[in-house]
C-alpha cells in the first residue's frame, strides 16, 4: 500500500473514532437532557418570517409519567404499532410501504416512532439516501442508550403538530384547551391523526378523512398489549 493510501485511511479512521465518540456522548447526554430545539423547529421559524409571518416555536415539555396513557397509546396505534417489540426498525411495514409505493399508490413510509425520533432530534428534513443512513444509525443509538419510554417522551415532546406547535401539551393546549396531562381516547386519536401532515389538517377541525383515520386509531387502541409506562 503506497504512503498516500495510508495516510488517507488513517484519515478516515480517525474522522470515524471522532465522528462515533461525538455522536455516541450527544446521544447519551440527551438521555438525560431534554432537546431544547430541533433543525425542523429553526427551519419552520425561518420558513414563516420569510413568508411575512412573526417568529413561532410553542413548546413545553411534560414528562412521560405526565402525559396522558390516551396519548402514548394512540401514538403507538397510529404511528408504530409494534414499538415496543422491535429494535428500532419495522421491516413487515417498511415492505408493505414499499409495495404501497410500486404499485403507483399514494407514497407512504414506514417509519417507526424510533426513527422519526433520531430524524426529528439530531438531523434535518429529506429524503436523501445520506441522511436514511444518519437516520438509521441514530436509530440505533437511541435503542441502545435511551430505551423505548425515553424514546416515546422525546417523540411526543418534539414532534411537529401544526404549525409553529411542537409537541403534545402545546397541542392540547392549542387545539382543546387543556394539559395533555387529561386528553381523551377521542382527543388523543385526532392529535395522531393529522401527524401525517399537520400543517394541512387540524385536530380541532377534522376532515371526513382525519375522522376515518381518528377511527382506525381508536380500534387499534383496543388491540394494544398493556404499556409498560
Amino acid at each position: 500500500m503506497s504512503i498516500f493510501l495510508k495516510k488517507f485511511w488513517n484519515i478516515i479512521r480517525k474522522v470515524a473514532i471522532w465522528f462515533f465518540a461525538i455522536t455516541f456522548i450527544w446521544v447519551l447526554l440527551l438521555r438525560f437532557v431534554n432537546p431544547p430545539i430541533t433543525y425542523l423547529m429553526i427551519q419552520r421559524g425561518f420558513e414563516r418570517q420569510a413568508e411575512g409571518k412573526e417568529w413561532k416555536i410553542e413548546k413545553k415539555w411534560l414528562d412521560i409519567e405526565n402525559l396522558s396513557n390516551n396519548l402514548k397509546r394512540a401514538a403507538l396505534a397510529g404511528e408504530d404499532a409494534n414499538f415496543l417489540n422491535h429494535w428500532g426498525f419495522d421491516f413487515k411495514a417498511m415492505g408493505k410501504a414499499f409495495e404501497k409505493n410500486q404499485k403507483g399508490k399514494k407514497i407512504r413510509g414506514g417509519s417507526t416512532i424510533s426513527q422519526q425520533t433520531a430524524k426529528n432530534v439530531f438531523l434535518w428534513p429529506g429524503r436523501s439516501y445520506i441522511r436514511k443512513a444518519f437516520e438509521a444509525y441514530f436509530t440505533i443509538l437511541i435503542e441502545l442508550l435511551w430505551g423505548k419510554e425515553r424514546i416515546l417522551e422525546v417523540y411526543l415532546n418534539v414532534i411537529e403538530m401544526g404549525d409553529g406547535i411542537y409537541g403534545a401539551e402545546a397541542a392540547t393546549q392549542k387545539y382543546f384547551g387543556k394539559s395533555a396531562h387529561s386528553m381523551s381516547k377521542s382527543q388523543a386519536a385526532l392529535i395522531i391523526a393529522v401527524l401525517p401532515n399537520p400543517l394541512r389538517w387540524n385536530p380541532s377541525r377534522p376532515t371526513r378523512f382525519v375522522y376515518y383515520k381518528q377511527r382506525l386509531i381508536l380500534q387499534n387502541m383496543k388491540n394494544l398489549e398493556k404499556l409498560p409506562f
